[in-house]
C-alpha cells in the first residue's frame, strides 16, 4: 500500500515506521452485551432492554479520528444501524467507510449458506438505508470464517463484495484458522474478491495477534514494535481493530459472565482511548477501501 503520507510522530527510541506504509484502521461496532463473550450470559430477547452504549462509545471514537486526522472502516451490525441511524449518517458524513458485521453478530459457522445470504441481505440493507452508501465490506462476527466454513467466502463472492476481513490466521479459544496467509490474498480462483486477515505478528516462533484485546491488555509498545516490524521488516501493512465498547470504561458489568470473559472485557478500558490516540501518532492509516486500491494489484490467489 504505498502513499505519499507521512507516518506520524516518533518517540525517541523507538522504531521508525515506513513511511511509504498506509495501515488500515477498523472498528467493530456492536454493544457491550452483543460481544460473543456474552452470548451464553446474555439472551438476545432481553437486548433491547439493556442500556444502550454504542452511540456514545463510537462518538467518543470518531472524535478522536477526527482529532488525529484518521480515516477507518466501520463494521457496522446491522442491528445497530435500525437502531442507530443519524450515528452511521455521522460516520460517511465524517468519510470513513461503512462496511457489514452481519445483523445481530451470529458466528458464520453457526448458519448454512442460505442463512448466512439471509444475513447479509438483512444487514446490507438495514447499512445502506441509514447510511444511504453501498457496502463493499464485511467481517465476520468473531472472525468466524475458518477452514470448516470457508464456503462462506465463496458466498461473499457470489454476492459481489469486494473485500473481506473475516479471517484470523491465528489459533484461538473462540476463533481462528492458523493455516491461512498471513496478508492480502484472493481466497478463491477467478473471481475478484480480496480477503484481508487480521494482521498477526512472527514472535518467538508463534504467530501472534496484536489488534483488539489483545492490543488493550498488552503493554503499547507491544503492538508499536509488531507494527513497526510488519510495516519494516516485512514490508506489508497492517489491518488493526477495536471495538468501541473498548473506549468506555463506564458501561455496565456483566456479572454472571464468566471470570475469564469479565477479565478479557473489562481490563484497560480507561486506558484504551490514549494508547489508540498514540496509535495514531505513530502510524499512518486509513480505510480498508482505499488501501485496497493498492493491494488488488499485487494480492495473490491462496
Amino acid at each position: 500500500m504505498a502513499s505519499d503520507l507521512p507516518a506520524g510522530g516518533q518517540r525517541a527510541g523507538q522504531p521508525a515506521a515506513t513511511s511509504s506504509i498506509v495501515n488500515a484502521m477498523s472498528v467493530d461496532i456492536e454493544e457491550y452485551f452483543q460481544v460473543g463473550a456474552f452470548e451464553t450470559c446474555i439472551s438476545r430477547d432481553h437486548w433491547d432492554s439493556l442500556s444502550s452504549r454504542v452511540d456514545y462509545n463510537t462518538q467518543v471514537v470518531l472524535d478522536l479520528f477526527a482529532e488525529k486526522n484518521v480515516k477507518a472502516t466501520f463494521f457496522t451490525l446491522g442491528w445497530v444501524a435500525d437502531r442507530q441511524p443519524s450515528l452511521l449518517r455521522r460516520i460517511v458524513g465524517e468519510g470513513h467507510e461503512l462496511a457489514s458485521h452481519g445483523y445481530a453478530h451470529d458466528r458464520v459457522f453457526t448458519f448454512s449458506p442460505d442463512q448466512f445470504r439471509a444475513d447479509l441481505d438483512r444487514s446490507k440493507k438495514a447499512l445502506e438505508d441509514a447510511g444511504g452508501v453501498a457496502i463493499h465490506g464485511y467481517r465476520a462476527p468473531s472472525f468466524s470464517i475458518g477452514k470448516n466454513n470457508a464456503w462462506a467466502l465463496d458466498v461473499l463472492a457470489e454476492q459481489g463484495y469486494r473485500y473481506s476481513s473475516s479471517v484470523a490466521p491465528i489459533a484461538h479459544d473462540h476463533y481462528g484458522w492458523p493455516e491461512a496467509p498471513r496478508f492480502a490474498y484472493r481466497p478463491i480462483a477467478g473471481q475478484p474478491l480480496i480477503e484481508l486477515p487480521i494482521t498477526t505478528v512472527k514472535m518467538a516462533g508463534r504467530t501472534l495477534s496484536f489488534g483488539g484485546g489483545f492490543f488493550r491488555l498488552l503493554p503499547y509498545d507491544i503492538a508499536r514494535r509488531a507494527i513497526a516490524k510488519v510495516n519494516n521488516s516485512e514490508g506489508q501493512p497492517v489491518v488493526f481493530y477495536f471495538h468501541p465498547w473498548e473506549v468506555d470504561p463506564d458501561q455496565p458489568r456483566v456479572a454472571n459472565a464468566p471470570l475469564k470473559s469479565r477479565l478479557r472485557h473489562y481490563v484497560n478500558l480507561g486506558r484504551m482511548r490514549a494508547k489508540l490516540a498514540r496509535l495514531c501518532d505513530d502510524f499512518a492509516w486509513d480505510r480498508i477501501d482505499n488501501t485496497l486500491k493498492v493491494t488488488s494489484d499485487v494480492c495473490v490467489t491462496a
